[in-house]
């Protein structure tokens, strides 16, 4: 495994830490095959009941490591163009398998959040920041247009306009202004991070892997999904909830006022 992707699992959370902390964990070659490899292996575990995205050190992904660009320059324009499809493509599959996995995933971020670090964000179904969070696009400043499905999650996180703000304009949203406008779920101090960020992935634990998996699904699917076509995924998904031992679980644990030991 690469040394540029940490990757530990315990008690059912699998825990991906970005670790280039020098670099503040930007994106490289490297990185990305890591992502898109490490993705992959975990949408093929199903003892996972949620996956947690951190970064080493001080920093969430501040992008795009320009170092590495800067290397592809000096390529003949053909190479250029063949290496620069090779990652973009490892980012947007990485991006693609990441909402398909069926577990929750939650970004745990601080520091600096731009370029990929901030389609990650956008990709996850719950987001936590410290206080020093700072969000930026950055695309614009290095003449370039986002990558890893930002321009099809922001939107829908945010809204059309205030992505158009983030990524026209190239302004920079701060932890309290990004929970204002919906793209983190809560802001804690930065030394609570760590320990709020356990709480909430042993809170989706603690839930039926099942339902859990299918309100992802559903939320996913009514992004392209009409009215009548998302109607017809929610009753099917309830009635397979529904023959499920957990439904009959959920409900005696309801009646007998006792918390739910969901399989």
């Amino acid at each position: 495994m690469t040394d540029v992707i940490r990757l530990q699992i315990a008690d059912s959370v699998a825990t991906v830490t970005l670790n280039r902390p020098k670099a503040l964990n930007a994106l490289n070659r490297e990185m990305a095959e890591g992502l898109n490899r490490i993705f992959a292996e975990l949408e093929r575990n199903s003892s996972l009941r949620c996956l947690v995205i951190r970064g080493a050190g001080d920093h969430f992904m501040a992008g795009g490591d320009i170092r590495y660009f800067q290397q592809c320059l000096a390529l003949p324009a053909s190479e250029r163009e063949a290496e620069i499809n090779r990652v973009i493509k490892m980012v947007n599959d990485a991006a693609a398998t990441l909402r398909r996995l069926p577990q929750p995933v939650i970004a745990s971020i601080r520091g600096n959040v731009a370029g990929f670090g901030m389609s990650l964000v956008a990709a996850c179904d719950l987001a936590i920041a410290a206080d020093n969070a700072r969000f930026t696009q950055a695309y614009a400043q290095i003449a370039t247009t986002p990558d890893g499905a930002n321009t099809f999650f922001l939107p829908r996180v945010i809204g059309l306009k205030r992505a158009a703000e983030l990524s026209l304009l190239n302004q920079p949203l701060d932890a309290a202004a990004a929970l204002d406008w919906g793209l983190v779920n809560k802001v804690v101090a930065n030394d609570r991070l760590e320990a709020e960020t356990a709480s909430m992935a042993q809170r989706i634990t603690r839930g039926s892997a099942q339902a859990l998996a299918g309100v992802k699904a559903l939320l996913n699917a009514s992004l392209q999904h009409s009215l009548e076509q998302q109607l017809q995924l929610e009753q099917a998904s309830f009635v397979r909830c529904a023959l499920a031992a957990d439904f009959k679980e959920g409900l005696d644990a309801f009646v007998e006022k006792r918390p739910p030991e969901f399989n």
